[in-house]
């Protein structure tokens, strides 16, 4: 039997707009036909639905945290049916890093862990992390990095000249974000290098957000439609994501399909789909504010989009060729069974 005679359960959001929910809706539409998703709203619908479901299926996958996650697993094992988590970051450590620590949330990603029969991290440095942090379970622990959609590339857009003098960065407040750090690299620029350097910052308010502020050339728009992020693509003389743990991170990418130079902390998921970055597109220590202020200044000297651009392979990394790559995997979890 191969892997497109087996029947999927993919069970997740996949229509809020989070990241983790364009990613299981990208999988919907690109896995084999008569594969089944989720499709009520409501948590009590949803119960009778999962049981159904799981039924039907071979395989379940649980995409993104959910309390709704175990009561499923125990169905799927009291069944018969394997399961696998798609597993898009680690809720307790980055709750650790933004200072937001939830025992309750904790308790059901462990239990999810240890119910799981397979963990998918959406990139391989996020699968070595967690094989480190968590090495009970190294056995059952693979990765599927996460695709691009290739509309993306179809109206990518060569740098236009204008004056370039926005640091752009998403994120908000929110600490693992390290925007504070980008933010006392923009105050080295502005006393070295160009005094109307500024930090125009996007995203929700949290812990690190009146340490942002204190910086009086922070631009902080909050939350923004999307058509308002592609036209700050456009403006910013370089895209800064400096966090200290992103398992993937699709927001370079979409900078870069506007024309915008990048710079990422070397560790960031979304790295392994650009194989032509160098020392200077990456940030080593995403706590050295000297070096992030060096990088910008040399991106807005020797832009990198094009080059980077250039040297990534659209359709290797379509969501296309991810989900074959997790129908193989997803096989054999069914076939070991």
């Amino acid at each position: 039997m191969n892997d497109k005679r087996i029947r999927v359960f993919m069970a997740g959001d996949a229509v809020t707009g989070t990241g983790p929910a364009n990613v299981t809706k990208h999988y919907i539409e690109k896995l084999p036909k008569g594969t089944l998703y989720q499709k009520m709203r409501s948590k009590i619908a949803r119960v009778p639905e999962i049981l159904i479901k799981t039924l039907r299926a071979d395989v379940v996958v649980y995409s993104g945290y959910s309390r709704q996650n175990i009561l499923g697993m125990k169905w799927a094992m009291k069944v018969g049916r394997p399961t696998a988590y798609l597993m898009h970051g680690c809720v307790e450590y980055e709750n650790e890093i933004n200072l937001e620590v939830d025992d309750e949330m904790t308790l059901v990603e462990r239990s999810t862990l240890e119910m799981t029969d397979m963990i998918i991290a959406v990139s391989a440095s996020f699968e070595k992390w967690l094989k480190e942090r968590y090495p009970e379970y190294e056995n059952k622990i693979f990765h599927v990095t996460n695709g691009i959609d290739t509309e993306l590339f179809r109206h990518a857009k060569k740098r236009k000249k204008r004056p370039r003098k926005m640091v752009l960065s998403i994120g908000g407040g929110m600490p693992r974000k390290r925007i504070v750090k980008i933010a006392e690299a923009v105050d080295i620029l502005r006393e070295e290098y160009d005094k109307d350097v500024y930090l125009c910052v996007i995203g929700d308010k949290g812990a690190d957000t009146d340490a942002i502020a204190a910086h009086d050339h922070v631009q902080d728009l909050g939350i923004v439609p999307f058509d308002k992020t592609v036209q700050l693509f456009e403006e910013a003389a370089v895209f800064v994501q400096n966090s200290c743990f992103e398992t993937f991170g699709l927001a370079p990418i979409e900078a870069l399909t506007c024309g915008c130079p990048i710079l990422c902390e070397q560790n960031i998921g979304a790295l392994e789909l650009l194989y032509g970055y160098g020392e200077g597109d990456i940030i080593k220590d995403w706590n050295d504010e000297r070096e992030i202020a060096e990088k910008i200044k040399n991106i807005m000297e020797q832009p990198n989009a094009e080059r980077l651009m250039s040297a990534l392979d659209a359709e290797s990394c379509s969501w296309k060729e991810r989900s074959e790559t997790l129908m193989r995997l997803l096989s054999k979890l069914v076939f070991a069974k």
